[in-house]
């Protein structure tokens, strides 16, 4: 038992490791599709019930977003039953059971717009395109509205990079006609300024007629003649609007050909069936230079001046598509609404970093010039990247109208921002004056000097559409406290005075003995108190000369520059009081002892008149 369980284990990781390979692979295939399932029509936009309007479908777009390579599109366009998918299935080498759905072969004819799933690599100006053709669905068919189909012609011309008009047999007035969409998409989005980046890069319109015979006029002849001007001597309406089309075309002349492809055989409804070799041999030489000829004018599509990948490509078809089922009927207008929607939104955003960049508060007149270079500098940005030629004037209206609102925001936030720090510069400056109000030692110069500070500082720091007013209280306040100050200055100055000549008496009689200080101190109190009031008022005594040689000698005293006489008052004569306490208790003591360490026996010995004992 032990040897064959033994025996089967080798057996049995190898079938695990089988197991384990077949599931890594099995993973492996789920993550990428099989390239056999892309070659087939994927759908990408269908009809609503109703025939109206159009939706996305997902199946197509995932395969197109696995695309990482820039891509182009040739897009087919034409009547109902005129020829198209088979068209597409030549040009891609295809047969009708593994291309696109022919009508006359399968129920499941083309609505909507189809793609093919696996895209056709080529080489264009050195860079690798995948190139993705595109089926739609035909115009004029059965239990649909002319909305639809207008909206279908206008998906495919904005979508494709070349645009197949495929006719048969000749060009008609409803083919001009119905032109007038992609002409006012051509002028709305190619009629850029050359030299400047363009939104779109324009579709190149291949007219691609077929017919029985080839002798007589050239196609090109058949379409130059199907676009002159049609006179109109009895002014019809109508006739005036195919005319414009007609001149308008112009506009796409350098982007469009004409090319004439014969019948592949009498009997269409067999032609899936049937190979090269049974086919007519001068519409097998013609499809082949077809081929060739859609090679060469094969460009990637650029939108905003970039190519787009797979990604970026459904990101453009669902823009496309939501400004066609915007309205009722498809307009350039609404294509240009959509797509400079995300513009006008990154012109707001430079234009609010340009003015947060700016501190505020500001001046008005500094806010104003910022706000114009930032208008500037976003409508430069718009003027380069916009949709649109015409319609985009009402994007242009619209993005003024969201900078003003932008600016009216910012100048409320000027207000309040320059409100409230001249509000604060104001509080900081009446508190000052309040403080040398109430000074300790009453000083013109050191007011003077924090006047000035507080003045100075305050039309340096308060900015703003607030400042005018602020000023006007600012200097009212100042006025105010200035007069209050010279009110009281001299009063309380004359009483200083006072109390400074009674503390040099004091000082002078008792504490340095000085005789000749304690005559000025008196002499300077006997003036203040007597010979002041006896001849002088108190007014006339604050303008005489004497007085104001007493109040600069005083300012001289109590405040400097260097030294203010207000703040070190307090310090100075606690120090000053020590040091002449110390004097007092310590240095006249050592002055008396130094003639003798017994002075008691040394003036005993010299004072006595006995005669010695001994």
């Amino acid at each position: 038992m032990g040897r064959g369980r033994g025996r089967r284990a080798p057996g049995i990781r190898a079938l695990a490791l089988v197991l384990l390979a077949v599931a890594a692979a099995a993973g492996v295939s789920a993550g990428d599709p099989d390239p056999d399932e892309l070659e087939r029509a994927f759908p990408i936009v269908e009809p609503d019930h109703g025939h109206t309007k159009l939706r996305l479908s997902e199946q197509g777009l995932d395969a197109i977003r696995r695309i990482e390579n820039p891509i182009a599109i040739v897009g087919v366009i034409g009547p109902y039953r005129s020829g198209k998918s088979f068209l597409l299935n030549q040009l891609l080498s295809l047969s009708c059971d593994k291309g696109f759905g022919v009508g006359h072969m399968r129920d499941t004819k083309t609505k909507g717009i189809w793609i093919w799933g696996t895209p056709v690599e080529m080489d264009v100006d050195g860079s690798k395109v995948s190139v993705l053709y595109l089926d739609t669905e035909g115009f004029e068919s059965v239990g649909k509205s002319n909305v639809y189909d207008d909206r279908i012609f206008a998906l495919a011309t904005v979508l494709s990079s070349v645009l197949i008009y495929n006719l048969p047999e000749t060009v008609r007035e409803a083919d001009i006609s119905r032109l007038s969409f992609a002409v006012e998409i051509a002028e709305e989005f190619y009629g850029r300024v050359k030299g400047q980046d363009v939104a779109f890069e324009p579709a190149k319109l291949l007219w691609l007629i077929q017919r029985d015979f080839l002798q007589g006029k050239s196609v090109q002849q058949m379409v130059n003649e199907a676009l002159q001007r049609v006179p109109n001597d009895n002014g019809d309406k109508y006739i005036d609007e195919v005319n414009q089309i007609r001149d308008s075309l112009a506009v796409m002349g350098d982007n469009s050909t004409a090319f004439s492809l014969p019948q592949p055989h009498l009997q269409r409804t067999k032609l899936c069936d049937m190979e090269d070799k049974e086919l007519e041999p001068l519409y097998v030489k013609r499809r082949e230079q077809l081929k060739q000829l859609v090679s060469s004018i094969i460009k990637p599509k650029i939108v905003q001046g970039k190519t787009l990948n797979g990604k970026d490509f459904v990101s453009f078809l669902q823009q496309i598509l939501e400004a066609l089922n915007k309205g009722e009927i498809p307009s350039t207008g609404s294509l240009v609404e959509i797509f400079n929607k995300a513009i006008l939104e990154r012109c707001l955003k430079v234009y609010r970093e340009k003015m947060d960049s700016l501190g505020l508060p500001v001046p008005l007149e500094k806010l104003q010039q910022f706000h114009e270079m930032a208008n500037e500098e976003a409508r430069i940005i718009f003027d380069k990247q916009h949709f649109g030629k015409h319609h985009a004037a009402q994007s242009v209206l619209k993005l003024e109208d969201e900078i003003k609102k932008v600016y009216r925001n910012f100048l409320l936030a000027n207000e309040y921002q320059s409100s409230k720090l001249c509000e604060a510069r104001f509080s900081e400056c009446e508190d000052k004056m309040d403080h040398l109000q109430v000074l300790k030692l009453p000083s013109m110069a050191k007011f003077n000097a924090g006047f000035t500070h507080c003045n100075q500082s305050f039309v340096r720091e308060c900015v703003g559409p607030a400042k005018e007013s602020y000023e006007r209280r600012m200097s009212k306040m100042l006025v105010k406290a200035r007069a209050l100050f010279i009110k009281e200055y001299n009063n309380k100055l004359f009483n200083w005075l006072v109390t400074f000549s009674l503390v040099m008496v004091v000082i002078g009689r008792f504490v340095i003995k000085f005789f000749l200080l304690e005559i000025v101190a008196w002499v300077m109190f006997i003036f203040l108190e007597t010979y002041t009031r006896m001849f002088w008022s108190a007014e006339s005594l604050y303008y005489n000369p004497a007085w104001h040689i007493i109040v600069s000698s005083w300012e001289t005293i109590v405040y400097s520059p260097i030294l203010d006489l207000d703040r070190w008052a307090i310090p100075i004569v606690i120090m000053v009081s020590f040091g002449i306490l110390y004097w007092r208790c310590f240095g006249g003591r050592r002055k008396r002892g130094r003639g003798s360490l017994l002075p008691v026996y040394k003036n005993s010995y010299k004072n006595s008149s006995r005669p010695r004992s001994d």
